[in-house]
């Protein structure tokens, strides 16, 4: 289990990149990070994506191999010790379900699916740390498919924001067959351009001193420009022109000759440097250095995190935005306290084995399953499950706001509408504890945890509860039989009552 894990041991993060795969294994201890080991492989897997929107079997094949290869490298480590996430490609990918799971049996771990934002967080999250500093700064990743943009200030990410363009993107579709010319810069400009837009006002020049770029292009743009001696290292507008027009004159990325430039970003190259002259143009950048840190590590960080919140410290970022999302819906907090309690008494005696996550994920959905009551009394669970599963909530991957989403709104009414998820006995035993948690405090009053238990004999889940409590509490009876009912109409456990 993940509390059995040490926070200050080996931790692996898995960057499922639309362009490359990495792996990095790396150690906290006394708040200072050192790499353990690190691989990277070109997998254009953002290349791979039709006109369709449905990833190739090739390049599926590519990440599989590569996958396998991690796999290898991560034999003994415990699921507790590693957090692989996937991003743009699989985000957009119609087939990405499919994918996932041919991915994590290659693997052998999890693979979550993060929105945008929450990248952005967790490459903030990375540069932050290994490169600190208390002015705000800008901080810019161009990755395969997508490109982020973070104005954070000291280890605060402050605006985050994904956008829609990225350099296997923008390479594919401006530079076909590789082809490089003046006109085909501009068009892939004017492209990028118009994604950025909307950024301007929230990443303007006055709001941020420094600017830093992560990852792959800006760490390649900066070696080519080092090495044939344009600049020390820093991307500056004069050393892109400079760049561009050597590809221009060669064009062919075949044929582009700078020293420092690997071979394995020539495909990309010409995106990356339209991506990157855009945002010096649109966001005055005079100067971009290359960034220490970068999602990868972010996921490191993270992941630590969420460790040593199992041991009660309270650094889980997930528990803020629970928080934060009870305030910005206004949610009853002292019901949803009640119903926490009562629902997470049950599950401890319904499922005493469960793992840590299983048990957080079930009392997140107690804190939040009130969400929908700021649009509308009717059908509310329905709005709270919406909600759940459209915003941004920092810390959560794409999946796992579903899974929270999915309990919130089997809380209430049939089961048919989750009977998907219900295959999971472990879902179904968080569902019955959330709905007899919430018939338990319907009343909204105080509710005495200790009156309503719970015993289980495979399938069975069995319910006990006093006489005289009973006769005290008609209605609550009452809904608890027609519980049973439901449950016996169409759930995957049985209800049973005193008779």
């Amino acid at each position: 289990m993940e509390s059995h894990v040490n926070p200050a041991g080996p931790l692996a993060a898995i960057d499922l990149g639309s362009n490359s795969f990495r792996l990095e294994i790396g150690q906290l201890t006394q708040a200072r990070y050192r790499r353990l080991d690190y691989f990277k492989e070109t997998v254009r897997l953002g290349a791979g994506l039709d006109a369709n929107g449905m990833l190739t079997e090739d390049a599926v094949q590519r990440g599989l191999a590569c996958l396998r290869r991690f796999s290898a490298r991560l034999a003994g480590f415990h699921p507790g010790q590693v957090r692989a996430v996937a991003t743009q490609t699989l985000r957009e990918a119609r087939n990405r379900n499919a994918f996932l799971l041919r991915a994590q049996e290659a693997l052998g771990f999890p693979i979550e699916i993060i929105s945008g934002r929450e990248e952005a967080r967790l490459i903030y999250s990375g540069v932050a740390r290994l490169q600190p500093a208390h002015g705000p700064r800008l901080v810019v990743d161009i990755g395969g498919r997508s490109t982020e943009l973070i104005l954070g200030q000291g280890a605060t990410p402050l605006v985050a924001e994904s956008f829609g363009v990225g350099c296997v993107g923008l390479s594919m579709r401006f530079f076909e067959n590789g082809r490089l010319t003046a006109g085909a810069f501009r068009a892939a400009q004017v492209a990028a351009g118009a994604e950025f837009e909307e950024g301007l006002q929230p990443f303007a020049r006055n709001r941020w001193v420094q600017a830093l770029g992560s990852s792959g292009t800006a760490g390649a743009v900066s070696q080519a420009l080092q090495a044939s001696g344009q600049t020390d290292g820093c991307i500056t507008p004069a050393g892109l022109r400079w760049f561009i027009e050597r590809c221009i004159a060669a064009g062919h990325v075949d044929r582009v000759e700078v020293a420092g430039l690997k071979p394995d970003r020539r495909a990309v190259l010409p995106g990356g440097l339209a991506i990157l002259y855009t945002l010096a143009a649109h966001f005055q950048i005079d100067t971009l250095w290359p960034a220490k840190g970068a999602l990868r590590q972010g996921v490191i960080f993270d992941l630590q995190e969420r460790l040593l919140a199992l041991r009660g410290e309270p650094r889980d970022v997930r528990d803020a935005t629970v928080v934060d999302l009870q305030r910005r819906f206004a949610v009853d907090t002292a019901q949803a306290a009640r119903v926490a309690r009562v629902a997470l008494a049950l599950f401890d005696t319904a499922m005493p084995d469960a793992e840590p996550e299983t048990r957080r994920e079930l009392g997140w959905a107690c804190a939040l399953h009130e969400l929908g009551l700021m649009v509308s009394h009717h059908d509310h669970h329905r709005h709270s499950a919406y909600l759940l599963a459209h915003v941004d909530a920092a810390g959560f991957s794409q999946s796992q706001q579903r899974r929270v989403g999915d309990l919130v709104l089997g809380q209430r009414g049939g089961l048919r509408k989750i009977e998907p998820q219900m295959a999971s006995e472990t879902f179904a035993w968080q569902v019955l504890c959330l709905r007899l948690a919430a018939i338990k405090a319907h009343a909204r009053g105080e509710v005495n945890d200790k009156v309503l238990t719970l015993r289980t004999r495979g399938r069975d889940a069995i319910v006990d509860y006093g006489s005289a409590w009973a006769e005290g509490h008609p209605r609550t009876v009452y809904l608890l039989r027609e519980e049973a009912l439901a449950w016996g109409r169409s759930g995957p456990l049985r209800l049973v009552l005193p008779a």
